[in-house]
């Protein structure tokens, strides 16, 4: 019989997964140390954790509300998600990885004030959103426009074209887009959660049977994984 770690690990790992196809495919920054860091107490961070201040945590968990807003379902912050973060990065990034992560914290601090004339925790929760969606456009056409050179070098290889460039090779350098770091920690810490996992997602802890094949309707949530 499984034991219950083994279960937490499967969990975890098919959160990954499906984090990872929610962004379009891209293995997610820290890859596999996020396994175990996953399991680690997200409220520890409370006060600060690493580099980062109680009111950087406190900034993560508003970026990650309003990613994850409180709906019919609690959001990020009813999950301790900036927490999570802040944990994630101090304990499965590498230190180049980090340092990006932490200077957009203050990148999109400064993209609020250019377009709201306050900090992102002085904004409007509509200010707020309007700033992050404009964010997530920049990450997806770098991260867009990555895949596309990367299936041309594909093309090329097959073709038996020259080699890549030194500047195609600097552009296959490019670091993440920080905000695509956060929301992938955000929705990786909402769904592994417990928050996340019995109230976004519908959960039995014991099916009496198994169903093969269950009716769906329209709107109804997806099941989760056994714990």
């Amino acid at each position: 019989m499984s034991s219950e770690n083994e279960h937490s690990v499967i969990d975890r790992r098919e959160a990954i997964k499906r984090v990872t196809v929610l962004l379009g495919g891209a293995t997610l920054v820290g890859g596999s140390s996020l396994l175990a860091a996953c399991a680690k107490d997200r409220t520890a961070a409370s006060a600060g954790v690493g580099e980062f201040t109680a009111a950087d945590v406190a900034l993560l968990d508003e970026i990650a509300e309003t990613i994850l807003p409180e709906t019919s379902t609690p959001g990020a912050k009813a999950a301790k998600v900036g927490p999570f973060i802040a944990l994630m990065v101090t304990d499965t990034y590498k230190p180049e990885d980090q340092a990006i992560f932490r200077a957009g914290l203050q990148q999109l601090e400064e993209a609020s004030m250019k377009a709201n004339n306050t900090g992102f925790m002085s904004a409007t929760p509509a200010a707020r959103l309007a700033l992050l969606e404009q964010l997530d456009r920049d990450q997806k056409s770098r991260q867009d426009a990555k895949e596309e050179r990367e299936k041309q070098q594909r093309r090329d290889f097959r073709e038996g074209r020259e080699q890549k460039t030194e500047e195609a090779e600097k552009q296959d350098e490019e670091p993440r887009h920080y905000f695509r770091m956060m929301k992938e920690l955000a929705l990786l810490g909402y769904f592994t959660s417990e928050i996340g996992y019995t109230k976004a997602m519908r959960y039995m802890e014991a099916p009496g049977r198994f169903d093969p094949c269950v009716p769906y309707r329209a709107g109804e949530t997806i099941w989760a994984d056994h714990a």
